[in-house]
Parts: structure tokens; C-alpha cells; sequence
């Protein structure tokens, strides 16, 4: 199972999660858009996630999923 996900069409990119991030893995994707014309967040490195779950904790739309 992923521990970590994101419902791409539901980002908004406001780049919140990418700032609480500690091990700075989460970028926003300027070379994709979604449906609503955002370009959503994307993470760099799986394996590197701790699952600290601060980026979903911080996303104001509930975007990120993080299972442990």
C-alpha cells in the first residue's frame, strides 16, 4: 500500500504542503495542470517520506493522503 497520495484534481497548488515539508521532497508541477487548470503539488522521492503527515495536516483542501 502507497503511505503517501495526492487527489491531483482537487490541488489547488497553493504550495502550503511544499513549505512544511521537513524533508523538502514535495514540489509544485509546473509541467502538468489538472482539470481546474492548477498545477498541483508532486512528490520528488517516495521512499524518502517519514509520514509526518505535516503536509496533509497543513493542505486547506485535504489533498494529501498519508497512511502509516
Amino acid at each position: 500500500m502507497e503511505k503517501f497520495s495526492i487527489n491531483y484534481e482537487r490541488c489547488k497548488g497553493c504550495g502550503l504542503c511544499v513549505s512544511v515539508c521537513p524533508k523538502k521532497i514535495l514540489m509544485i508541477d509546473t509541467a502538468r495542470l489538472n482539470r481546474k487548470g492548477y498545477n498541483p503539488v508532486e512528490i520528488t522521492d517516495r521512499a524518502a517520506c517519514i509520514s509526518c503527515a505535516m503536509c496533509a495536516t497543513m493542505c486547506p483542501d485535504c489533498v494529501i493522503t498519508i497512511e502509516d
